[in-house]
């Protein structure tokens, strides 16, 4: 949009799933319930939302994913490396759909270790490829005993839902 059609841009504000998220939580749009999520939790950095985007929009998507994940699970720990030198799973490049299984988890043989270094129990990974590499992968041939959740789907979890008769529903009929 801003290479080919910049005027767009003035008229229309384009939000990632982070902008977004991070957006309600600050505002108050959104509350989420930090107790329940108490298994170790680590992130995981998709290569397409962290190098890829800083390479071609110039803004990474590397602490916005943190921001939210401990928010929701505050019991925290990050890989080794993170951010723009965290590894990628193996699965980049729309790998998981292609008829490449044992390559995809040979190459992500460095994703597995460095999420068993981290001890979590939970891995939370906001790309698709990702999350399928992690939890249908890599947690079977390398015997990880994780769970896998995406960005959304454990803000999803955590929030706290108000009570129908405060929004004025009548839940007796």
């Amino acid at each position: 949009m801003q290479k080919w059609y910049p005027e767009v841009l003035e008229e229309f504000k384009i939000y990632s799933v982070f902008d977004l998220l991070l957006e309600y939580i600050e505002e108050g749009r959104i509350t989420l319930d930090s107790e329940l999520h108490t298994k170790l939790t680590t992130y995981h950095d998709p290569c397409n939302y962290g190098r890829k985007s800083l390479k071609t929009f110039g803004h990474g998507y590397f602490e916005e994913g943190r921001i939210i994940t401990r928010a929701c699970s505050p019991d925290f720990v990050d890989m080794a490396p993170k951010g723009n030198g965290n590894y990628c799973c193996g699965a980049g490049g729309g790998a998981w759909a292609m008829p490449y299984g044992a390559e995809r988890v040979y190459y992500g043989r460095l994703k597995a270790r460095q999420i068993k270094e981290t001890e979590a129990e939970l891995v939370i990974a906001p790309c698709h490829n990702c999350r399928d590499q992690l939890k249908k992968s890599l947690n079977k041939e390398y015997d990880l005993g994780i769970e896998v959740k995406y960005l959304w789907e454990l803000v999803a979890d955590s929030l706290v839902l108000p009570e129908p008769a405060k929004q004025g529903l009548d839940t007796k009929k």
